[in-house]
């Protein structure tokens, strides 16, 4: 597919047949996908490839909790688990939610599920002292977990990046035994799409640039 396809047509997959994933195809998306930039060329990523059923039913109740919270705050007309506007979901809210179980078993019974781990003593997080929750160490993962999908695309499969387990990292690590020093940032599931959608909304240009100054003029009318 040309690179603008690819962009254009990368959906988050999370319905998937039920046909295999190779090591092969796996070892070739990310043989693609490395080549994404990261801060000093340190490639601080780790990629633990998932299929063993005691490791999805481990996920499974490690994120439907994470879920719960999300189900509850959206149901409230919230964007959940935003760190700007407190939420007004109570503890009560949140255990008296259902989780839809095909929910859960989308993102844990894919054909594969990827989990990407990002190295925090290679990471150069700027913004470590700021009063804010930290972002700048994503610069370093996510192009790579995006690399992933593109190239998951163009093999005609597909994915999703999910953060759920991230609320839960303690236990994902022991489970999987990962370093301190690493740092969860994604969980793939991916597989043969159901169904491959080709036409994706998303805001215009217009929508969100602007030239010098936060209110300056739009780039394109």
């Amino acid at each position: 597919m040309e690179l603008y396809d690819v962009m254009r047509t990368t959906f988050a997959a999370r319905e998937f047949t039920d046909q295999p994933i190779t090591d092969e195809v796996i070892a070739r998306i990310l043989e693609q996908a490395r080549f994404a930039p990261s801060g000093g060329n340190r490639q601080g990523w780790k990629v633990l490839v998932v299929r063993e059923e005691s490791s999805r039913a481990r996920l499974r109740e490690l994120i439907e909790p994470q879920m719960q919270r999300y189900v509850a705050q959206v149901k409230a007309g919230e964007a959940p688990l935003n760190t700007i506007i407190p939420s007004q979901v109570s503890d009560a809210d949140i255990a008296n939610t259902q989780v839809p179980g095909q929910m859960l078993n989308n993102l844990t019974g894919a054909p594969v599920i990827l989990l990407v781990f990002v190295d925090l003593s290679v990471v150069a997080s700027f913004d470590s002292e700021l009063d804010r929750v930290g972002v700048i160490s994503g610069a370093s993962i996510y192009p790579f977990v995006w690399n992933i999908l593109l190239a998951a695309r163009n093999e005609g499969l597909g994915g999703t990046l999910t953060t759920f387990a991230a609320g839960a990292e303690n236990e994902l690590r022991a489970h999987f035994g990962v370093p301190d020093e690493m740092a969860f940032a994604a969980m793939i599931p991916m597989g043969q799409p159901v169904k491959q959608l080709t036409k994706l909304k998303r805001n215009p240009v217009a929508d969100f640039v602007s030239k010098e100054h936060w209110d300056g003029e739009t780039l394109i009318d």
